[in-house]
């Protein structure tokens, strides 16, 4: 399969996500799959199946998303390109949801590395940028560069797309070292290429992380207006009144913060995530929204 095919294939394949609702795309994914085997393209159906794969992940049904990547190496033995980079993704995105971050990286630097030979810069991207997620310090930062140095070089719209993600990762690196200035520049340019994009709920997230960032500069006041300015969107979430009630809080208005506090919780304690990995999170948040 060229390039021009494999970037066809992958946004036919990427449209029918719903990241918010991974059994709707699920379903979608299914439908596909049957699809192509019907038409006789084996190896279509088999890239619908990671995602299938990755929607299990998304709804936490991790033993059933590995189970479904191994039926699929038994059934692509000798899968190249486009399938073999998706199955190591998807094995490792599983690896990682689940908790076994070690475990995961073999399958991301496998991905990188088949990607890389088979030209095809936005599932080399991809890999790349899950490396810098799963690793820490010098590694992650590295592999954070090297995705950016593709996105910013290819030719291939599928590499381009990852830059306002990449910055935004890259933000979040050097936040967690206490670099904040540097983090809010990386932030700003984050905003710049989603509003290139104009995906808006990429845009919110990147204000949001504006906002954060400010607060951590002790920027109170910037931050809370920013934060305030995503409230009224009607896809607000429990992460925009946490911080409102952060900025308040900062602000020595306790009081305040307790209804954005308690916003927050409710909104969090739907998020099957969070219940199940920011369990002090949501505590704190429940005594300070009290």
């Amino acid at each position: 399969m060229d390039i021009e095919s494999v970037e066809l294939e992958s946004k036919r394949l990427l449209g029918l996500w719903d990241f918010g609702e991974p059994r709707v795309s699920e379903g979608r994914f299914v439908r596909f799959a049957q699809r192509a085997d019907e038409a006789g393209d084996r190896e279509l159906a088999g890239m619908a199946m990671t995602q299938i794969a990755r929607a299990m992940g998304l709804d936490r049904r991790f033993d059933e998303g590995v189970g479904l990547i191994e039926a699929l190496r038994d059934k692509f033995p000798c899968a190249d390109g486009e399938l073999a980079v998706r199955i190591e993704l998807e094995h490792g995105r599983l690896m990682n949801s689940s908790g076994m971050r070690e475990r995961s990286v073999a399958f991301f630097e496998s991905a990188w590395s088949i990607a890389q030979r088979s030209g095809i810069d936005g599932l080399a991207v991809d890999a790349a940028h899950m490396l810098g997620i799963v690793l820490q310090g010098e590694d992650g930062d590295s592999w954070n560069e090297r995705a950016m140095g593709v996105a910013m070089s290819s030719d291939q719209a599928d590499a381009r797309r990852w830059r306002g993600a990449l910055l935004n990762n890259m933000g979040w690196s050097a936040h967690a070292g206490g670099a904040y200035e540097r983090a809010l520049g990386l932030f700003e340019q984050a905003l710049e290429a989603r509003i290139e994009q104009g995906e808006k709920g990429n845009i919110r997230v990147a204000r949001w992380c504006i906002g954060r960032c400010m607060r951590s500069l002790g920027r109170l006041d910037v931050a809370l207006s920013i934060q305030r300015s995503l409230e009224g969107d009607p896809d607000a979430d429990g992460y925009v009144f946490e911080e409102i009630g952060e900025c308040l809080l900062g602000q020595g208005r306790a009081n305040d913060a307790k209804v954005s506090f308690a916003k927050a919780h409710e909104m969090l304690s739907a998020d099957p995530w969070v219940v199940a990995n920011e369990s002090d999170r949501l505590a704190r948040l429940g005594e300070l929204g009290a």
